[in-house]
């Protein structure tokens, strides 16, 4: 169990890891070919995108996973493959229907977010970047949907690398055409993002073809397993299929949703909300470029662990509770908690700490960005924990109340953000934001306690523990920054290159050996963990 969870979970990570920084290395030139103003109509075309793409597929392949793993456990193979023929064709419709409709409403999108006499940008302007990134929605839920597949038989490699190619395509189509229309060709800025979104249609291509290859390697092997069950068809109709597909895809679809729509949230609120306060209308522009893109793309990273963590706990859990093992879907859960905060919390808590030396690497010197980056890093390990609860929670198929929660976090953060605003600015955004998770996690934590008689006295001890290590190395951190500061001034982005490297190591081995003598690190990561440190002496 221990290492299906953490084998599936670090070849998700790692390609997760690599496509998330890649995502975030690649604003850094494009910061510098079209500016900071112009960065911010980019967020407001993958905001609409990313909610409607959340809706066509966010729950695609963690339901097809889910549907899948099910099934195979009951040793009927034929009944997934006779779910991913059938949706097929669904995806392909549901990809067409997803880009007209997201087309469609370019423009009263537009209208919605700004009006044309209080925003740098036009109507014109918001509308016709949403409709560039909207042919990306044609082609992922079909790619959803067979990663969704290979997850439900353990394989998580395809994802991993579907996803990685994916985002290496669409960031060398960003760049170079973005180069090309300004340095080149004299083009305007708009004509520049207007590219740079539309990548998000080559990099699906491009990720499509990948998962095609991994489906000719590995479809004798799935050939192999249909045939030794000895149920070469399936007795479940087509109808129970789909109706199972539907109560598993409609929670996750949602979940999907609400990081997107927490930030559409801001869109449609930021603005107004700071214009009644007197800050003119460029000031909060850049604020919410801040808050939405810039901020956003760096605090996610530590966030790809619990993607990663849901992914392969979904079909894990719904294995063992299948076979009505809760032995194992309870160590499964311990051992999930216990590794994500170990994780989560000082990688979030590190690039608090160093917000100032990363918002220069990434972007410039800016009082007010690191201001902004440094309040809402901690804010990742409520993003990262709030997919793993409800991954728990599919899991045992308790999808009615995801809905519920979800959809009460939505409203603690819709009724908090512009009372909030008003009064603490881009914190105020950033603080709904916590208490609309806050609420939505503590309420399925409630749910699972309640279902599956949850209750680790251990679990907590060890959080404890973690969060005692993870103090200690924040204030050595802390002060070994105060020392290099001393020092030197931290003007150029390499000397805050050389900062972070040198607190981070500092801070990593602080982390590392502290755990490790205190035999943590070992009873988390097992066995394989503990033959090698026991060579070096811990």
């Amino acid at each position: 169990m221990a290492s299906n969870l953490l084998k599936g979970t670090m070849i998700l990570t790692v390609g997760l890891l690599l496509s998330r920084i890649l995502g975030v290395l690649y604003v850094i030139p494009l910061y510098q070919i079209v500016g900071e103003k112009y960065m911010a109509l980019y967020q407001y075309a993958y905001v609409p995108y990313s909610i409607m793409l959340a809706i066509a597929v966010s729950g695609i392949p963690i339901a097809v996973s889910k549907f899948v793993s099910k099934y195979n456990a009951l040793g009927d193979y034929a009944t997934g493959r006779k779910l991913v023929k059938s949706s097929m064709v669904l995806m392909s419709v549901t990809g067409i229907l997803g880009f007209i409709i997201l087309f469609s409403l370019a423009e009263p999108i537009a209208h919605l977010v700004i009006k044309n006499d209080e925003s740098f940008f036009t109507i014109h302007d918001v509308a016709s970047v949403i409709k560039y990134v909207s042919f990306a929605v044609i082609i992922v839920p079909l790619m959803s949907l067979i990663r969704g597949f290979f997850q439900g038989y353990q394989h998580m490699t395809p994802t991993a690398i579907s996803q990685l190619i994916e985002q290496i395509v669409r960031i060398l189509f960003v760049l170079v055409g973005a180069f090309f229309v300004v340095k080149i060709f004299n083009g305007t800025e708009k004509t520049a993002i207007s590219f740079a979104v539309f990548a998000a249609f080559i990099g699906a291509i491009a990720g499509l073809i990948i998962l095609y290859w991994y489906w000719k390697k590995l479809k004798p092997e799935f050939n192999n397993l249909l045939t030794n069950s000895g149920n070469i068809t399936s007795n479940v109709s087509l109808k129970e299929i789909y109706k199972e597909i539907l109560i598993y895809t409609v929670p996750f679809a949602l979940v999907g949703v609400i990081n997107p729509l927490f930030q559409f949230i801001d869109m449609i609120t930021f603005n107004r909300a700071m214009l009644l306060i007197g800050k003119t209308a460029e000031i909060s522009n850049t604020y919410l470029g801040m808050l939405n893109m810039y901020t956003h793309k760096i605090v996610m990273i530590p966030v790809m662990l619990a993607t990663g963590f849901s992914m392969t706990l979904i079909p894990l859990i719904t294995s063992y509770y299948a076979k009505q093992d809760f032995g194992q879907v309870r160590k499964s859960l311990d051992q999930t908690f216990q590794i994500l905060l170990f994780l989560t919390v000082p990688a979030a808590m590190g690039i608090s700490v160093l917000a100032n030396e990363f918002y220069l690497v990434f972007y410039e010197q800016s009082e007010t960005g690191a201001t902004v980056l440094a309040h809402y890093a901690p804010v990742a390990i409520l993003f990262a924990l709030y997919p793993v609860t409800t991954a728990i929670l599919q899991g045992i198929d308790r999808q009615k109340l995801i809905i519920l929660n979800l959809l009460l976090g939505i409203l603690t953060k819709l009724v908090l953000n512009t009372p909030l605003i008003k009064a603490f600015e881009t914190d105020g955004a950033i603080l709904a934001t916590s208490l609309g998770y806050i609420v939505a996690i503590g309420l399925n934590m409630f749910a699972i306690r309640k279902t599956l008689h949850y209750k680790s006295t251990m679990v907590f001890r060890r959080i404890l523990l973690i969060l005692m290590v993870n103090v200690a190395m924040l204030i050595l951190v802390f002060l070994s920054k105060w020392g290099i500061e001393k020092m030197f001034a931290i003007d150029h982005k390499l000397e805050a290159l050389v900062v972070i490297f040198v607190c981070a190591s500092i801070g990593a081995a602080f982390y590392g050996y502290v755990t490790l003598r205190l035999g943590l690190a070992q009873k988390l990561f097992g066995e394989r963990l503990t033959k090698y440190t026991k060579k070096i002496g811990f």
